[in-house]
């Protein structure tokens, strides 16, 4: 168990392993046999490192923000005090939380408009790492086609489908 009760969280042996994208980066370089990583100094592996860590650093916390002010915009409270927390909510939502989605959801189909998987025509660690922000905005924000049809190709592969079926279907909360 992490101490901060983090999660998701491994444990190879007596390590463990906390935050996504440690995670990905661990098991690709040590179990990977250079599969799932574009080569050191290519084009491919910056596009590769810079999508690894868009997922978490730049993609989630608005992603976040959206589910958790959501869920205040429509959730119970008491009758004075909802068109007072209400408002707030809009207003954040307005002037900060939906402009940034909208420009991340912009650079995403973008991205996936010129290249086939996010570090290029191969299928890396990265894409893995983006399907959850992908599919999140997907279901927060709005699904634009492109994105649609990377979600598709994610959850044809057959390490995909392996993963349901141990794990049960990944539902994304709006």
């Amino acid at each position: 168990m992490h101490p901060l009760g983090k999660s998701p969280v491994i444990t190879d042996g007596d390590l463990t392993i906390a935050e996504s994208g440690a995670i990905i980066e661990y098991l690709v370089d040590r179990y990977g046999k250079g599969a799932l990583i574009p080569p050191p100094a290519s084009p491919e592996r910056l596009r590769y490192t810079y999508w690894l860590h868009f997922a978490e650093g730049t993609a989630m916390p608005p992603l976040l923000m959206k589910l958790v002010f959501n869920r205040i915009e429509n959730g119970p409270m008491p009758f004075f005090a909802r068109p007072i927390a209400r408002g707030i909510v809009r207003k954040v939502k307005r002037g900060f939380i939906d402009p940034n989605l909208e420009r991340i959801v912009a650079h995403i189909e973008n991205e996936l408009e010129r290249h086939a998987w996010f570090a290029g025509d191969a299928f890396t660690a990265a894409d893995i790492q983006m399907s959850f922000p992908v599919a999140a905005a997907a279901a927060r924000v709005r699904a634009m086609p492109n994105m649609t049809r990377f979600l598709a190709r994610i959850q044809e592969r057959p390490a995909y489908r392996r993963a349901v079926e141990k794990g049960g279907e990944v539902r994304i909360i709006s």
